[in-house]
């Protein structure tokens, strides 16, 4: 499996990118995992990095990006915090893998069964993760479905919560960075809602939270 190379990289259109990471989760799902030389690709990135996408994803040990999609060293920007939640760091780091490296898709990945969000359900006071945990909060006020048990205890209540959140992640990124804004708008990069079973090792990527220039470009396919 080659490494990605600058080449390759501008290449790729932004649903060719997705369709990348569909195609390595199937692999993921099937035990076929494409076989790959990590010490050569070490070699190959050595001078530098053509990564194709961005991933935002929970510290969650089970939501490895990399493992998930099937990729290797210089394929993924990997960002990770509780909650897969955005601030201003992350933003920049974003911005830092699309209009400086080049990268074509930006993934926010949240997860089932998340402890980030139980947290925040149950209004988890605790040094630096209150602040951390506040983030959520706006999900969790947005999810109006459920009446009672409005807290950890609740698996259907906490899902909810976790696919809120991905939802308004995504728009965030488009509300908070003009430059990831731009970017959507002039068709060079994607953004995109999905998230990861991790009872069963899918990724489900949300249409409703798909941010591309045009919906027709859809229907490309990787060359």
């Amino acid at each position: 499996m080659r490494t990605f190379n600058k080449e390759l990289q501008q290449q790729l259109s932004p649903v060719q990118a997705l369709q990348i990471l569909k195609d390595g989760n199937e692999r993921f799902l099937k035990n076929l995992k494409v076989n790959r030389n990590l010490l050569q690709q070490v070699n190959e990135t050595r001078d530098g990095q053509f990564p194709f996408a961005v991933v935002l994803s929970c510290i969650d040990s089970r939501t490895s990006a990399e493992l998930v999609f099937d990729q290797g060293l210089g394929d993924i920007f990997s960002v990770r915090i509780a909650g897969n939640v955005v601030n201003e760091d992350i933003l920049g780091s974003m911005e830092f893998g699309c209009k400086v490296a080049g990268a074509k898709i930006i993934v926010v990945l949240g997860h089932t069964k998340c402890g980030a969000i139980k947290g925040a359900c149950d209004s988890v006071k605790m040094g630096n993760l209150t602040t951390l945990l506040k983030r959520i909060e706006p999900a969790i006020e947005q999810e109006t479905t459920t009446t009672q048990n409005r807290n950890s205890y609740n698996p259907s209540f906490v899902e909810n919560v976790a696919d809120i959140n991905v939802h308004m992640n995504v728009q965030r990124i488009m509300e908070e960075s003009p430059i990831l804004r731009e970017m959507v708008e002039n068709g060079e990069i994607a953004i995109v809602g999905a998230m990861y079973d991790v009872a069963i090792g899918k990724v489900e990527f949300y249409d409703d939270a798909m941010l591309l220039k045009s919906k027709e470009l859809v229907s490309e396919t990787v060359a």
